[in-house]
């Protein structure tokens, strides 16, 4: 009889402890929450052009903005288009892994676009994107 009292109690301290698994949990959401790489935004909003070929991309970016006046808008503030280089190179040194975008108006003069493309490509960045509208999904 004492057998089977024994193996009453054994079955008591079988039960899995769930505490150390949320902590491990807690402190993987925290270091993604930390970790994680948002995007800059230019603080302005453009009238982008559409396209059927356009690619949505989750990676953090630098975004360079075009308005359709000709001002060039990076990390919420204007930037004169001399200055684009190294604004471009000091993003990118913070965030290697992202990539660059230029949002240029549908209104804008080509010229800037080149111009700024030409800044990008200056600061060593060579795969600069064209963001734009998603059309036809």
């Amino acid at each position: 009889m004492r057998r089977r009292s024994h193996r009453a109690r054994g079955d008591d301290a079988s039960e899995i402890n769930l505490t150390p698994m949320l902590d491990v949990i807690f402190i993987m959401l925290i270091f993604f929450i930390v970790t994680a790489s948002f995007a800059k935004e230019s603080g302005i909003e453009v009238n982008r052009p559409s396209a059927k070929t356009a690619e949505i991309k989750v990676q953090g970016h630098i975004i360079i903005s075009i308005k359709a006046n000709g001002e060039v808008w990076i990390d919420k503030k204007v930037v004169d288009l001399r200055a684009v280089k190294a604004n471009v190179a000091r993003l990118h040194a913070e965030n290697p892994l992202g990539s660059v975008i230029i949002a240029a108006d549908r209104d804008s003069k080509t010229y800037m676009v080149v111009e700024v493309m030409d800044q990008v490509r200056q600061a060593g960045i060579m795969n600069a994107s064209l963001a734009t509208e998603v059309s036809g999904l």
